[in-house]
This record gives structure tokens, sequence and C-alpha cells, in this order.
């Protein structure tokens, strides 16, 4: 008898000890999920801001209702056409690259974004519209010697006056720069030689 409780107390105390491991364990995973999705290490998991609304990325997309309890969907996708630098000058290398975006009807917008490095995970910056339907070339750091972490977006859009079903023909460039605590792009502005103003 003196036996058989010995042994109970023995299992209890195994199973509160295992329990206890289990929960402690399940609780530091959901903290690091936590973390994870607060300070994303891939900027393809980052939230970005497009007209004002805040979009989580999930594996380089988003899907959510247009309007609330609505059937249409804005869909987001990561396009590509990273270029590479360090924006805010912290010694990190921080992102710039192309969205698209698929509000339910014909158009797919394009915008160019950043994401910055924190050291903890990217953090997203607000969409700089390109236009609809345009066609993307490259993303590059500026050449141009006077211009300090300036981001050129190369693409195609259509001529003056032509349909919305033309194939983009007419080459067009933007040069961008970071304000990294607004989190907002500004277009350097361009004389008719090309140097910035």
């Amino acid at each position: 008898m003196r036996k058989k409780l010995v042994i109970a107390i023995v299992s209890v105390a195994v199973l509160a000890a295992v329990f206890v491991g289990v929960t402690s364990y399940l609780s530091g995973g959901e903290r690091e999920g936590k973390n994870e999705a607060q300070n994303p290490k891939d900027f393809k998991n980052a939230t970005y801001t497009i007209d004002g609304r805040a979009i989580m990325l999930a594996n380089g997309v988003s899907e959510i209702e247009t309007v609330p309890g609505s059937a249409s969907k804005t869909i987001t996708r990561y396009f590509g056409n990273v270029a590479y630098a360090d924006l805010n000058s912290d010694g990190r290398e921080d992102a710039v690259f192309l969205l698209t975006q698929e509000t339910g009807g014909s158009g797919t917008f394009f915008y160019a974004v950043a994401a910055i490095d924190t050291g903890n995970g990217y953090a997203g910056s607000q969409g700089f519209l390109l236009g609809d339907r345009i066609a993307p070339q490259t993303t590059e750091l500026s050449r141009n010697p006077s211009h300090k972490n300036v981001i050129v977006v190369n693409y195609a859009v259509r001529a003056p006056g032509e349909p919305m079903t033309a194939r983009p023909s007419v080459g067009k460039s933007v040069w961008l720069k970071l304000n990294p605590q607004t989190m907002q792009f500004g277009e350097v502005v361009q004389n008719f030689e090309g140097e910035s103003k």
C-alpha cells in the first residue's frame, strides 16, 4: 500500500514537471512569434502604408476587404526590383522595392516602398505611387555623386492620349529620397540637364 502511494506521488510530481515545462515552452514560443510579427526579419513580412491604410504582408502578399463587409478584395503583392542602400545612415542595409495592388477593378497599381532594417526586423515605409499598369524596368541607387541615398526607379508608361489597353512604351524615371522620420518618399526634382536642383 505504501509502495503504491509513493509511486502515485512520484507520478504526480513527474506529470506536474512535464506540464510546467510544456507550458513554459509554449508560452515562450508564442512570445517569440509575437516578437517576430512585430519586428519581422524579412521585408516580405513587414507592414507598409498605402493610401493611408496599413498593409501587412505575409510571405509577400496581403489580401484584405476593400470595404469592411464587402466581397471585393484589395490584394497587395511583392513585385521585386529590389535596390539596397543605407537609407537612414545607421550602418545597416535597407531595401527599396516595388509592390503591386489590385483593388477589385481592372487596374494594377505599382508603388515604391522602403524597408528599413531596425536591427530587430524591418519597418515599412509609406508607398509612393508610380502608376497603373506600368512596365517596371529597374530600381537602383542614383549614380549622381551629389545624390546621397537617392533611389532611381525606371519604368515605362503609355504615351499621352493612349488607352490603358496600349502597351507602355515611353521610358520614365523617378528619383526618390526617403525621409526616415516620416517614412515618406520625396521626389528629387531634376532639371532639363538631368541634374538635381
